[in-house]
């Protein structure tokens, strides 16, 4: 008895055995049928040509084309003649390719597309996986979505994921933005894009480009952030109202730091965090935070709370130190500069160049008139050091100390100051100063030599992507 139920067992097993392995069979071998069938031996390779209304089925996918070549033995067939491959809700046509069984798989070399109702993907060459639901695509490739254009060498697609691997002349483009570079990741669902090695970013509606080595731009939250090497440039021109001839000049804006954040929300703000260096016409800084407030034109300079050094700003021939500086523009110059604790401000001479005229305060609030300082207001703890010319001569200086001061400025140079509060000054002859200048000193000076210069901030990647010399001529320098 129990022999007999081992037996049915046996039976049992052995049957569903088979039927699975049949099965199992038949999802992975390739049928091909067709108008007309011829079959034959190359090279001792049993092979089937079927010609006209040709459908080759592998489980789920679908081929059609008008001839095929099927290998038995490889389990292949080379399709040749409108071939449409559908698994599902993704379709692959091309005019010549091949269906390998054991792989699951198509490739093409004569031009291919992809649509899957999510994206269409074209390229020279393409292969589809079909058990991976992966696609990779190269030469020429161009993937289209809803909100964007991509183009690169080379580009995988994973279709479950919504995610896209591109490399090589890589460039997305949505509404907004154009970002270029040699590598990219981008999740189509949440619109997330993630780009390395020579990145550049391009926004024409501000005219703004910002390079990189490493870009994170999330779409939907309208944030971007820059963390390796970033560098912005603002090509703008400013109108000169004196010049009848040339009425227009470019005034290109470059920042450079080590980290860039922009806010295209609400907010529409713009951070340089740590090391920051900023070049525009006649003005520079370097500071350890900028923050840019796009929406109304006024811009922060700061230090780093645990920093001690100051942010550093120059205009022309003057240079002006404090913990925080806020500038305010109007169409797009510089119309006020207030500094706020430890402010100092230092005007070298244009001949003599040993003669530094000197201020320090607690705050500043610097005044400007087509480009150029108008006057000076000094608040709290006023003291200065100013040199005197006569006939353009030098003719010693004044040393004075007040509460406030107002110091008015024509050509560049000092043309009266008002003390205000307990004044006091003493005059120094040029006999006593000439040869000595710099032992004629603030508490508070410090001369910065390293101002920046726009040309060195941009590093020779950019030089060579763009053209060394077209980049020079568009950002003015030459």
């Amino acid at each position: 008895m129990r022999k007999i139920y081992i037996n049915i067992y046996a039976f049992i097993f052995i049957f569903f055995t088979t039927v699975s392995m049949n099965i199992f069979a038949q999802e992975d071998l390739i049928t091909v049928v067709g108008d007309s069938l011829v079959g034959k031996i190359v090279n001792g390779e049993s092979v089937r040509e079927v010609y006209g209304n040709v459908i080759l089925k592998q489980g789920k996918v679908t081929v059609t084309c008008n001839q095929a070549i099927q290998f038995i033995a490889r389990n292949d067939a080379e399709l040749i003649g409108n071939v449409i491959a559908v698994q599902e809700n993704t379709t692959i046509k091309t005019e010549r390719g091949f269906y390998y069984g054991n792989e699951k798989s198509t490739i093409s070399e004569t031009g291919v597309s992809l649509d899957d109702g999510k994206v269409i993907l074209k390229a020279v060459v393409g292969e589809y996986f079909f058990n991976e639901d992966r696609a990779f695509f190269h030469k020429d490739v161009v993937l289209y979505d809803t909100a964007t254009t991509l183009t690169a060498d080379s580009l995988t697609y994973f279709k479950s994921e919504d995610r896209t691997v591109a490399t090589g002349n890589v460039r997305i483009i949505d509404a907004s933005n154009i970002i270029d570079s040699d590598t990219l990741e981008h999740f189509r669902n949440t619109r997330i894009t993630f780009a390395s090695h020579r990145v550049k970013i391009s926004n024409n509606e501000n005219n703004i480009v910002i390079y990189g080595d490493h870009l994170e731009d999330y779409a939907e939250k309208n944030f971007t952030l820059i963390d390796k090497n970033p560098l912005l440039i603002q090509v703008d021109t400013t109108y000169n109202p004196t010049d009848s001839v040339n009425s227009f000049t470019l005034d290109t804006l470059v920042i450079q730091s080590l980290v860039m954040e922009a806010y295209r929300d609400i907010t529409n703000l713009f951070y340089a965090k740590d090391s920051v260096k900023i070049v525009r016409g006649d003005f520079a800084s370097t500071n350890d935070l900028t923050i840019y407030y796009r929406d109304i034109d006024k811009i922060i300079t700061s230090k780093h709370p645990r920093s001690l050094k100051q942010p550093v700003l120059w205009q022309a021939n003057s240079q002006l130190t404090g913990d925080s500086v806020t500038i305010y523009l109007r169409e797009k110059q510089i119309s006020l500069m207030d500094v706020d604790r430890n402010a100092f401000i230092l005007s070298q001479h244009d001949i003599y160049r040993d003669r530094f005229d000197q201020t320090s305060g607690d705050r500043v609030s610097i005044h400007f008139k087509e480009k150029t300082i108008d006057y000076t207001e000094i608040f709290g703890s006023v003291y200065s050091i100013y040199y005197l010319y006569e006939n353009n001569e030098p003719n010693g200086l004044t040393k004075s100390t007040s509460r406030n001061a107002i110091i008015k400025f024509e050509d560049k140079t000092v043309s009266e100051v008002r003390l205000y509060g307990s004044p006091s000054s003493e005059y120094y002859p040029e006999g006593q100063v000439a040869g000595k200048e710099l032992s004629f000193t603030l508490p508070k000076y410090v001369f910065y030599p390293d101002r920046p210069v726009k040309e060195k901030l941009i590093p020779e990647w950019i030089y060579e992507n763009q053209g060394k010399i077209k980049l020079l001529n568009q950002i003015g320098i030459q």
